[in-house]
């Protein structure tokens, strides 16, 4: 539950702190993030930094916070079991597909080897190749992966990303098989969606 007496007001450093430990001990611990490297990751990043000025006070609430133009940041513990599932390491060459806050690229940044950020709409039209990408995490909820971003992909390389079907978001993870993303549903969550990887809309009679 979010008091908003208890919301910090900007500029408020020592309330955004108390935000963040109150993020920890009451949104991430209680639903499984546990790994030691997220909670100390998303202690230290202050998440009121990748928000618009006027919704920094609700930056920590338990759901998405919108950045404007169709986009959103979505609530602390989509990004902490996307982490914890991802599992980093220092020889990763990450992918990450911004979901337009650069908030989990900072999260994710000196917990792997090299990482490269690119939007929704440039992944979308990527034409592929090099096959160097050891972790893809993609920052929202897809119907489709893009061939050309999966071909980013190294042999074994994992994929960390949120998908949508009926309308229902759910995180997922996985591996390239044949050429084409394996993925196995984690958790059902509130993903905010990507319409850059909306599925063709067919006919149905």
């Amino acid at each position: 539950m979010t008091i908003v007496e208890d919301r910090p007001s900007a500029g408020d450093s020592a309330a955004y702190q108390a935000a963040r430990r109150a993020m920890i001990d009451s949104q991430l611990r209680p639903s499984g993030v546990n790994a030691r490297f997220v909670l100390r990751r998303m202690g230290e990043v202050a998440r009121e930094s990748f928000v618009p000025e006027e919704c920094r006070a609700v930056a920590y609430m338990d759901r998405a916070v919108p950045l404007g133009d169709g986009r959103w940041l979505a609530a602390p513990v989509v990004h902490g079991l996307m982490l914890q599932e991802a599992r980093p390491v220092p020889d990763d060459r990450a992918l990450v597909v911004d979901g337009g806050s650069g908030y989990l690229a900072e999260l994710l940044r000196p917990l792997v080897g090299s990482l490269e950020v690119i939007a929704p709409d440039a992944a979308a039209q990527m034409a592929g190749g090099g096959g160097d990408v050891t972790l893809l995490m993609i920052d929202g909820a897809a119907e489709q992966i893009p061939d050309g971003l999966v071909a980013r992909l190294a042999p074994e390389g994992r994929i960390v990303t949120g998908t949508v079907e009926d309308g229902v978001t759910r995180l997922a993870v996985g591996r390239v098989a044949a050429g084409r993303p394996a993925l196995l549903p984690v958790a059902e969550l509130g993903i905010p969606e990507l319409p850059e990887f909306a599925a063709p809309r067919r006919w149905t009679f």
